[in-house]
């Protein structure tokens, strides 16, 4: 025991090799609804600035592209044109190699993940809420959007599926509205963002949408990935593929109200696939935008052989269609050759309310409770196990399961494919399938 307590505690990550290989059968989308609206704001720079926070390690506030290659270790890939870019252990949180982590920038519906982490434990997700006109008041011209009508009613899920899938900046108005408005969700988001130590974060709008002053970084990116990915809810949202979404009421000639529904698709590229990505081996979310300043904008889980690697990618100079999500892959790619190659350049720090001097497993995050959208990947978060999800919830197809697999010392085993990962800062375990 006294080894153990010197290393991170092992617990088991559940992947199917088989389901790892699969590739989704949905149909290949155009790039849809790409929250590009009016210029708000300047552009940014073309070069990074020579001062950026050191959160995490010096080398993160060096401009440039930073990696320590041990022996046998792959050259980082030459095609990658991302003004910024990270590639992270999302467990252990150890920093792969980063590209200007902390370059202030522009971050798209990428912000909308923190919205979620903010906004998301606070309703129920059967909570159903009639649109009244003002819900819907102040989006962006050329937002993105679900197609969320005045007076009709909505589940608090059916709003949350739009904001993942369709990126809808009218679900994350309404929301918002639900929560107290835009001006307390904005600083509702930026207290949360200061407990994750996302210091390179100003948020303006809960959206994404371009606005003077909203930045973020790829660093400050993948704290909120991290972060919302401890939640159960979080992980069902952005890893369901495609579900069904709420239509318009009407009435037949008898006056029985009927109300439709059409399919929508997330427009996450290495979920979905397209016709020139294919979806990602082992992906599992997390969130993607694009607006007239940030450009393409994307953050990325997935899990190999027992590695769960987050990677964020922000802004590619080369403007080919899904650019972003190409350099995406070509660094996890990367990142899982690499892995037990290369030494850190740095960590994504925890929360500021993290014990981080406790035993890991011993306070695992446990995720939402079923149908609350709660859970906060503290360290007062419970220990008890989750068990693994069956399925997004009626009507959506989801990418991955949630487990939980640490009580008492004792590993559940819940599928195939078992591996051990190390973790200081328990992320829950991801299991790939598809209904």
């Amino acid at each position: 025991m006294s080894a153990s307590k010197k290393t991170v505690t092992r617990s088991l990550l559940v992947a199917s090799a088989t389901l790892l290989t699969l590739s989704l059968t949905a149909p290949a989308f155009a790039d849809a609804d790409p929250d590009t609206g009016p210029t708000e704001s300047p552009s940014p720079s073309a070069t990074p600035p020579a001062n950026m926070s050191t959160l995490g390690g010096e080398r993160l506030g060096r401009p440039g592209s930073q990696v320590n290659l041990d022996g046998g270790a792959p050259v980082l890939p030459k095609d990658v044109t991302a003004r910024s870019w990270i590639v992270a252990d999302a467990e252990s949180g150890d920093v792969l190699a980063a590209h200007n982590a902390h370059w202030r920038l522009p971050p798209a519906s990428t912000l909308k993940m923190l919205f979620a982490d903010t906004v998301l434990p606070k309703f129920p997700r059967t909570t159903r809420h009639k649109v009244i006109p003002s819900d819907l008041a102040g989006i962006g011209a050329g937002s993105s959007v679900v197609g969320i009508q005045e007076n009709e009613t909505y589940t608090v899920h059916d709003l949350w599926l739009g904001v993942f899938l369709r990126s809808g900046n009218d679900a994350v108005h309404v929301l918002s509205a639900m929560n107290g408005g835009v001006a307390e969700t904005v600083k509702d988001m930026r207290a949360h963002a200061e407990d994750l130590q996302a210091l390179d974060t100003n948020v303006v709008s809960p959206d994404g949408y371009d606005a003077r002053g909203q930045v973020s970084s790829a660093y400050d990116l993948s704290l909120f990935a991290r972060s919302g990915l401890q939640k159960k809810d979080f992980r069902e949202y952005c890893s369901t593929v495609r579900a069904k979404f709420p239509g318009v009421t009407t009435k037949g000639k008898k006056g029985a109200a009927t109300r439709g529904s059409s399919e929508i698709q997330n427009t996450n590229r290495l979920l979905s696939g397209d016709s020139d990505v294919t979806a990602y081996q082992g992906i599992a979310g997390v969130k993607n935008g694009n607006t007239t300043n940030a450009g393409a904008t994307f953050t990325g889980v997935a899990e190999r052989g027992g590695k769960v690697l987050l990677v964020t990618v922000m802004n590619p100079e080369k403007k080919e269609h899904n650019e972003v999500y190409k350099e995406a892959a070509r660094l996890l790619d990367w990142g899982f050759q690499a892995a037990g190659k290369v030494q850190p350049v740095g960590e994504l720090v925890p929360p500021k309310d993290v014990d981080t001097t406790a035993q890991p497993g011993a306070k695992a995050s446990g995720g939402a409770s079923p149908g609350t959208g709660s859970g906060t990947g503290s360290a007062k978060a419970s220990s008890k196990p989750v068990a693994a999800s069956t399925g997004a919830a009626k009507g959506g197809s989801s990418g991955i399961g949630v487990a939980l697999g640490i009580m008492g010392g004792s590993l559940v085993l819940l599928a195939a494919g078992v591996f051990l990962v190390n973790r200081r800062w328990p992320l829950p375990d991801l299991m790939r399938r598809r209904r």
